[in-house]
Parts: structure tokens; sequence; C-alpha cells
């Protein structure tokens, strides 16, 4: 039994800080055969009738580890935009979902997805859910789930994202072993109508339409190796009656080829986007955003999101930052590593402004000299009134200054601390996206 590789793939992963409201354990929520625990996030601003995430970690990983870790995006946009997020939390040796039983490969079967499915039950018992939009996504043994769940329960899920997984049915045994060493290397091999069928065996009778699916991998992964992200495409493409001919290929970041199947536009009904030269280290900085509009999170509540916070750059999961705390008018912001501090703390106010508040002097983030051209800087200046001074903070995630119209920007996309930022034309990029949290 090989369990080690996916948990290691993700030792290396450091925690980030908690969103506002925490994670809450709740016990007693309906038929749990295998012992899961159970995590509701429930964010401070919560829409009227929010969408569900179920997001479920790796092999080794834990709830609050997914929630702090690589996943603490989808945190921070559940509090921008309102949505509940679940979180199961495998307890058996190695914390790996069961995903290769009978019981688990079958609709109310007895196994992990069951007890998932009572988590969604319970939260749409105490919530006032949308459910149109109950979604699940999950890394590795979670994405293994994600398609799972979305085998199984397509009457309730809308959307999934999976990171690194297999086809749903990939990884069955028959020994009582969890771990499916042919499927993981990428050696199951069917055609499009057998994974089809094979999802479609998970519950007999079924004859409606099933989720809208978007598949992540990395051409060198080793752990659950590349041609498994092919054979998920067969089977998603044969669910949908899609062929396998993209109707729309794209490369959004330089690694990243994304191709799309039955539509071109931002949830087509299956997506599939594989990332050049990477392992089994999905997700990565800015992957998220895109998930995120995939799932449909950034749309369909209504919320007022916090007011004062630090402004998480998305792309690159760093904040924007005053450089040293300065308080010279015409200091340039940048992007930094996330610490709370008064110089990225930052009140957007009921006339537009964004301020920040330094040793006692308030600054406004400010389009520099009053420039409306891609490539402007933003600076700090005394606040003024002025229109370069007025920001609309938007349900796609973007900041657009109200003079300009033009996006806030990280230059270049960088990941680097010190990267500048500017306003460039609107271009939907991670590097874009913004949460005030």
């Amino acid at each position: 039994m090989v369990l080690l590789p996916l948990a290691a793939a993700f030792t290396l992963l450091v925690p980030r800080p908690a969103a506002a409201a925490s994670l809450a354990q709740i016990t007693g929520f309906g038929t749990n055969p295998t012992n899961l625990n159970m995590y509701v996030y429930a964010p401070d601003h919560l829409a009227p009738k929010p969408a569900l995430l179920v997001l479920v970690h790796y092999c080794g990983g834990s709830a609050q580890g997914i929630f702090g870790g690589n996943g603490h995006d989808y945190a921070t946009a559940a509090d921008r935009y309102g949505y509940l997020i679940v979180l199961p939390e495998a307890t058996r040796d190695g914390h790996c979902f069961d995903v290769s039983s009978p019981a688990a490969l079958k609709r109310n079967g007895g196994s992990d997805s069951t007890g998932i499915m009572s988590m969604v039950d319970w939260t749409r018992r105490h919530y006032n859910v949308d459910p149109a939009r109950i979604v699940v996504s999950g890394f590795s043994s979670g994405a293994m789930m994600t398609n799972v769940l979305a085998a199984e329960y397509p009457d309730v899920f809308s959307a999934a994202s999976a990171f690194s997984g297999v086809p749903a049915g990939c990884f069955a045994t028959t020994d009582g072993s969890t771990w499916n060493g042919q499927c993981s290397s990428g050696n199951v091999i069917k055609s499009a109508q057998q994974w089809g069928d094979l999802a479609r065996s998970m519950y007999p009778g079924y004859t409606g339409g099933y989720p809208r699916m978007q598949l992540w991998h990395g051409t060198t992964d080793t752990t659950l190796a590349y041609p498994n992200y092919g054979e998920e495409i067969k089977q998603w493409t044969n669910l949908h009656s899609l062929n396998q001919t993209p109707a729309a290929t794209d490369h959004p970041q330089s690694s990243w080829t994304r191709t799309r199947y039955g539509g071109t536009g931002q949830q087509s009904p299956v997506e599939g986007i594989s990332i050049a030269n990477t392992g089994h280290t999905l997700p990565q900085p800015g992957m998220l955003a895109y998930a995120i509009t995939f799932l449909g999170l950034d749309g369909g509540g209504t919320t007022t999101p916090p007011s004062t916070g630090a402004l998480h750059a998305v792309g690159s999961g760093k904040c924007l930052d005053v450089p040293n705390a300065s308080t010279t008018a015409g200091v340039q912001l940048q992007t930094w590593d996330c610490q709370g501090g008064a110089n990225q703390t930052w009140t957007h106010t009921a006339s537009g402004q964004l301020t920040v508040t330094m040793s006692g002097t308030t600054l406004c983030l400010d389009a520099y000299n009053h420039q409306t051209t891609p490539g402007t800087k933003v600076v700090t200046w005394p606040c003024n009134g002025g229109a370069n001074q007025q920001w609309a903070l938007n349900s796609n995630g973007t900041v657009t200054g109200v003079q300009s119209g033009l996006c806030l920007d990280v230059t270049g996309a960088s990941t680097a601390n010190g990267a500048p930022v500017g306003l460039w034309t609107c271009n939907g990029g991670a590097n874009q996206k913004w949460l005030l949290s």
C-alpha cells in the first residue's frame, strides 16, 4: 500500500492566516458509516441564499490544513461572496478518502461519500442554501472524491473542480485495499463510453444531466500520473454527450493549456487545464480564482463584504502593502507577504476611497497624477475626494478606478515580494483579482 507519496506531496505547505470567522466542528450530523469529521465555515457576512462548497482535503490532510493552507483562497472568497464551505475530514490511518471499495462507488453505498452527503443534507437543513449552487472541489485524494461525488450525486452538485485526480471508479479494488497502483500510475485506459458507463453505474437508472467539470493536472505528476487527466476528460465529455474535440484552446498563463468542451465560456460543460513541467503540487497561486468563477461561487449571492481588512492579491496570495509603512505621499504600492500590519490594512469608505492609516496619518489609494492610461502607478496620497481616489470593489474580484475604468493590477503577474501595483486594462487575469478580508 503506497500512501506516502500523496501525503508527502503536501508536507511543505505553509498555513496562511484564517479568515475572520472560524471553522466550526459539527457532530451528530446524520448517517456517518466511516466516522468522518465535519467542519463548516460560515462567513460573518453570509448571503441570503448562499452557495455551498464541499472542499475535500488530500491524503494526510485535514479540514484545518486545507482551509488555512492551499485552499485558503476559497475561504477568503467566501468572506467576499457570502457562500458556505463544508469540509469533510478523514479519520482513518493515512487520512485518505475511500474511493476504492464497492461501498464507496455506489450512491448511498455506506462509505465516505455517504457521510459527506449527510454533511450536505445537514447544512441544507440549517442554512438557506441555494440548491442550484451546491458544488464540490478537492485536491489529490480529495480530487478523486470530487469525481466520485459528482458521478454519484449528479442531481445534487451543479459543478465540480478537481485538482490532480483520477476518473470516477478508476481506483476501484476488490481486495480491501484503498490503493490501486495500476490507476495511480496511469495504466488504466478505457474508451470514453466505458468511463461514462462506469460513472453511470454508480447511480443506476438516473437519466438527468451531470455537473459541469473542471479538471487540473500537472504534466510531470508521478503520484497520480498525467495520463489520468486524459481519462478524466474522456469520462466527463461522455457524460455530457460530447466528443473529445475542444471547442476552444488557450493559455491563460504561459505554462497552462486550457481546453473547453461543449462551450467556450467560463462555465463550459467540461474544462481541462494541464500545467507544463509541474508535478503533484496543485493548486498553485492563482488557480483557485479560475475555479471560483467556474464553480459559480462569485455570482448569484448578495452580501456586504468587510469594509476594512487586508486586500489580498488572489494571484500571488500576498497583500497590498505600503512599502516600509511610509507616510510620504507618492509611494508606489506593492504586494508583500501578509502580516496584518497597519500598512496592509485598508478601508473602503462610503465614498469609494481606499484608505490606509499609519502612525496617525491617513492616506488614500491614488492613481498617480490623475492618469488614465494602462501602466499608471498606484500610490498613496493625502485624501482629496478626487475621482482618481475612488475605487469600485466588483463582484468578480476586480478593483477598478472610477476615473479610468482600469483594473488594479500586479505588474507582470508577479508572485514575488515587492511586485509593483498599477493600473492596467481589465483582462480577467488572476493578477487583477483581489479579496478584502
